[in-house]
């Protein structure tokens, strides 16, 4: 039989290619989507339809109350999403404090409900300057805990964990991966507005790989 593995599965390019990755390493992939009160909740909507596009086993997890202890990011609050790249100072704000913590403690109960001895996420370096939950060094000590934390031994996965979006996405188009397949505006409205961070960032992923973005954008 397959091992079993959850993949912490948001519906953007990252978990996308993180998911199909493990689908083509011959796991039983358990996708596991959380509803956490982002304003891109179409991201859910996207993740639902590849899910059930492949096959696979997928719960959608409504954790939004966390929002009455865990306010002040621009995700999840009433707070412009600033425009700019990754890098700048303003981009902080997208920030939801501990929320990849959470995510992965919610994501290593259900796999050790299953019987999975994985858990899957999409961290990679692009996130390092603003993230302090998709670092290294965090992902060491959560893969550390992890393994104490239940009677079951559990691994914290991080394929592109010292790969760029730009690396993540060449990895995704050499497996044929179609990118219309996911959602990446903070804003999520009915087209993405090219201006957020996380826009900025795939556009240029997809300018650095000579490929054409296949979501329509508001400019």
């Amino acid at each position: 039989m397959s091992e079993k593995v959850v993949v912490i599965y948001s519906g953007g390019m990252d978990s996308y290619t993180v998911l199909n990755k493990a689908i083509r390493a011959g796991y039983e992939v358990y996708a596991l989507s959380f509803n956490y009160g982002q304003r891109h909740v179409k991201e859910l909507e996207v993740a639902s339809q590849v899910c059930e596009k492949l096959s696979i086993a997928h719960k959608v997890v409504d954790i939004s109350a966390i929002n009455q202890l865990i306010g002040g990011s621009s995700l999840t609050d009433d707070i412009d999403v600033p425009e700019g790249h990754y890098e700048e100072e303003s981009m902080k704000s997208t920030v939801v404090p501990n929320r990849n913590m959470i995510l992965l403690s919610l994501a290593v109960g259900y796999a050790v409900s299953l019987k999975a001895n994985k858990v899957f996420y999409g961290a990679h370096s692009g996130d390092h300057a603003i993230y302090p939950d998709c670092r290294p060094e965090f992902v060491k000590k959560m893969d550390d805990v992890c393994k104490v934390a239940n009677y079951e031994e559990i691994d914290i996965v991080c394929p592109y964990l010292n790969s760029s979006k730009i690396d993540i996405l060449t990895d995704g188009l050499n497996m044929g991966l179609d990118y219309g397949d996911t959602w990446t505006c903070y804003n999520g409205r009915e087209k993405a507005c090219g201006k957020c961070g996380a826009c900025q960032e795939r556009l240029e992923a997809f300018q650095l790989n000579n490929a054409q973005d296949p979501l329509s954008y508001e400019a």
